[in-house]
């Protein structure tokens, strides 16, 4: 990793961080704001490196000597971590990481902190980080992270430097994604249901969305093509892959698409399609379909996905959506 390929998602906040490091003015402390999945944590532990290592080329840490090793382990003796216990994150947790501050640095002068989800840190917590904010020691960096500033206590915010993180664009993601040898197909897919790059990654590694993606295919062919099959395919695979409500809910994100894609298929837009490996599938669902009733099949998904939402037996909505889906 370097913050060229971390720049390419996170433009601002990288030019800040690394325009720091060259003046050797980088802040004794600061909240990175953004929602989940923008890679907070990635760049507060790329600028844990860059503080430890002492072979920097060009403001990158080198990866390779140990305290960059140590450091992407998650075993570097003055790199501390504080995420929350339970619910909240607790005065003793902050009483712990003082005393830790209050030993020299183990291999240097220099200590690291993060924590994570700050807005949970409870009131006696968040007092008890003061003092660290209001007397810097000169050799050492903290980083707090959030999704949600509008929690994080005033008395904070004043003494952090605040840096604000984009959400991933669906072209951002996809990209990512692809270089790192996600084929097209999943990456287009993955980029249209999430904008968390480590959910996204999650996805493809169980091999779930893959899974997923494949059985919604056969769905989609089916009700066009042999509506006979579809109750079948129900049970024997959407039930058994599609087991929680979150996955559930998820599977009609995907078969909204595939009805998104026939819909573009009719209008001519290929160059926009997810599913972009069956141009002949959609091409053929579409023959058989008009632009009112695609319409109407995706209203019918997202009043599924309205109805799973207020606890509707997930059995009977499918068996109810895949007849009006077979509808006209």
């Amino acid at each position: 990793m370097t913050w060229k390929q971390i720049s390419e998602t996170q433009e601002k906040v990288v030019k800040i961080i690394t325009n720091s490091i060259r003046k050797q003015r980088l802040s004794h402390a600061y909240l990175f704001d953004g929602p989940k999945g923008t890679g907070k944590r990635d760049v507060a532990l790329q600028l844990a490196k860059t503080f430890f290592c002492k072979r920097n080329e060009e403001q990158d840490p080198c990866e390779t000597c140990s305290d960059c090793k140590r450091i992407t382990s998650g075993n570097h003796p003055d790199v501390h971590i504080i995420q929350p216990e339970g619910q909240t994150i607790k005065i003793e947790q902050i009483r712990h990481l003082k005393k830790e501050f209050s030993y020299r640095g183990m291999e240097s002068v220099r200590k690291f902190y993060i924590i994570e989800d700050a807005e949970k840190m409870t009131i006696s917590a968040a007092n008890g980080l003061l003092k660290f904010l209001e007397e810097p020691d000169g050799q050492s960096i903290a980083v707090l992270t959030t999704a949600e500033v509008h929690r994080i206590l005033s008395t904070i915010l004043s003494r952090t430097q605040i840096l604000s993180f984009v959400p991933l664009t669906p072209q951002k993601l996809m990209e990512n994604l692809e270089n790192n040898g996600v084929k097209k197909p999943l990456a287009k897919l993955l980029g249209q249901l999430t904008n968390d790059l480590e959910e996204a990654y999650q996805l493809y590694h169980d091999d779930w969305i893959a899974q997923a993606r494949a059985i919604v295919i056969q769905l989609g062919e089916e009700v066009c093509t042999r509506p006979h099959q579809v109750m079948l395919t129900l049970q024997e695979s959407w039930f058994t892959h599609f087991k929680e409500k979150n996955q559930l809910n998820l599977g009609l994100d995907i078969l909204l698409l595939w009805y998104r894609d026939v819909l573009r298929t009719l209008l001519a837009n290929e160059d926009q399609l997810v599913f972009v490996d069956q141009i002949d599938k959609l091409e053929q669902h579409a023959l058989k379909s008009s632009q009112r009733k695609v319409s109407q099949h995706m209203a019918a998904i997202l009043e599924a996905k309205r109805r799973l939402s207020a606890n509707v037996n997930p059995q009977l909505l499918m068996e109810q959506l895949m007849m009006r889906l077979q509808e006209g």
